[in-house]
């Protein structure tokens, strides 16, 4: 952005906005104080006017010429010319030289210029008709005033010219500042747009709303990487894993081609090749239901689960193969059965059947499997132990990605999905899939917190 658009920022509208407010504001409270003081002043002319003309109306009219004159004596700077004037309007006495001016009112305090004094001062007067006809006029010089209510004036307005000049300044470095963050957000993400998805909004450390959103946007974008590096992660894995079995279906079908082969020979090859094509859909399916677990469309059919139940029937399918294997197979139920949850038993089980697998094809023959069912204040489950080669501890979190194979089992059958899916139906159903650490073997967590 330019310096030419700083008008377009939120920050400096804001501040302008605020600006304005703070003037009106300001304005009124200028005038009101302005009116008060300079009432004040008047007002206090005005009780003295009122005063000095209650006690000429009651003085002796035979003194006055006297009381007048001594009042000249009394004020040689004039800022309290009094005057008498005869019936003629001729002037009798007082320090208001010349004729009498022109009266708007009697009894009554008015304004006027001061005539016959040098420069015209403006004043404040009071006129009284006397009973023989002469009128006296008591007035007090407000030039000092009206210099005062004018420096007031200006005080306000220089203040209010400042705090004008101020608040555009700081609404200027707001909206700069504002400009600033808005251009560094923008530079990153046109260079996330232009494919650099590791790079992340700026932050201030000012804890604003700013960085709350940008905190926000990050954490999306963490999201994000994670997901493309899961996407391309998985289609490294599937073209890796799928290599070698399409390989190895072309090859025999090159072979039955080339060569004259005999009915059942024939048939093996097309045996081989159905073989290797079941594997390929059946990892392709474990894909689409992993796809289809995590969009959360069975949460639809979410019904009451009792995992006991679940655990139940996984121990009697599995049951034959570990025997088989020769491993000692237990389950082992609490005396507290855990409590119903909402979710799929279709699913549960699957995920149950696929931590059991694991555990069954790794450990060793007549070794151990040890299927565990808990309940306490804090979570349910089902924990599976086995004293098979384990899992790293560097390689639990990997374990759960799609087509990781750990380097225990790198070399046993298997496409790397069991786990992922079983991670899949965990997170759909609020629960959590942990490995705990055990001195041989491998020891994982299939639970839930209890609602509180």
């Amino acid at each position: 952005m330019h310096l030419t658009e700083l008008h377009r920022t939120t920050g400096f509208r804001l501040a302008t906005l605020f600006l304005a407010l703070f003037g009106v504001v300001a304005m009124l409270l200028f005038g009101y104080l302005y009116h008060e003081i300079t009432g004040f002043e008047q007002e206090r002319i005005d009780d003295w006017l009122k005063r000095e003309h209650a006690e000429l109306i009651r003085e002796d009219p035979s003194e006055l010429v006297v009381r007048f004159k001594h009042q000249d004596l009394l004020d040689p700077r004039q800022q309290r010319p009094f005057a008498l004037f005869g019936t003629d309007g001729k002037h009798l006495a007082g320090g208001n030289p010349g004729d009498r001016p022109p009266i708007p009112q009697f009894d009554r305090p008015f304004s006027m210029r001061l005539e016959n004094l040098p420069k015209r001062p403006p004043g404040r007067c009071i006129a009284a008709h006397l009973a023989d006809d002469r009128v006296a006029l008591q007035c007090q010089n407000t030039r000092e005033l009206d210099h005062f209510d004018e420096e007031l004036l200006h005080a306000l307005i220089s203040t209010a010219l400042l705090t004008l000049v101020l608040g555009l300044i700081g609404a200027s470095l707001i909206g700069i500042s504002t400009m600033r963050r808005l251009d560094a957000v923008t530079a990153s993400i046109e260079e996330i747009v232009a494919g650099n998805l590791s790079r992340r909004l700026p932050m201030h450390s000012k804890h604003d709303d700013v960085d709350r959103l940008v905190g926000v946007v990050n954490g999306m974008l963490d999201e994000i990487e994670r997901l493309m590096h899961e996407v391309k992660g998985v289609c490294d894995a599937i073209a890796h894993d799928l290599r070698t079995p399409l390989t190895r279906m072309l090859a025999g079908l090159e072979r039955a081609q080339r060569r004259t082969m005999t009915e059942p020979e024939y048939r093996a090859v097309i045996d081989e090749t159905i073989l290797e094509t079941s594997g390929l859909l059946r990892t392709f399916n474990a894909l689409l239901r992993i796809s289809e677990i995590e969009s959360g469309v069975r949460r639809q059919g979410f019904t009451s689960v009792n995992l006991a139940a679940v655990a139940d029937d996984v121990f009697e399918f599995y049951e034959p193969t570990a025997e088989d294997k020769r491993i000692v197979f237990e389950l082992t139920r609490p005396a507290i059965a855990p409590p119903d949850m909402q979710g799929d038993p279709n699913l549960l089980f699957e995920a149950l059947a696929n931590l059991v697998e694991n555990a069954v094809k790794f450990a060793p023959q007549n070794g151990h499997v040890r299927v565990t069912l808990f309940s306490d204040a804090n979570s349910f489950g089902v924990t599976i132990s086995d004293d098979g080669p384990g899992i790293a501890t560097t390689e639990r979190r990997a374990v759960l990605r799609r087509f990781y194979r750990g380097e225990a089992s790198r070399h046993a059958p298997g496409s790397g999905l069991g786990l992922s899916l079983a991670s899949a139906v965990a997170g759909m159903h609020g629960m959590s899939i942990q490995f705990n650490d055990v001195a041989t073997g491998c020891e994982v967590t299939f639970f839930r917190p209890v609602e509180r």
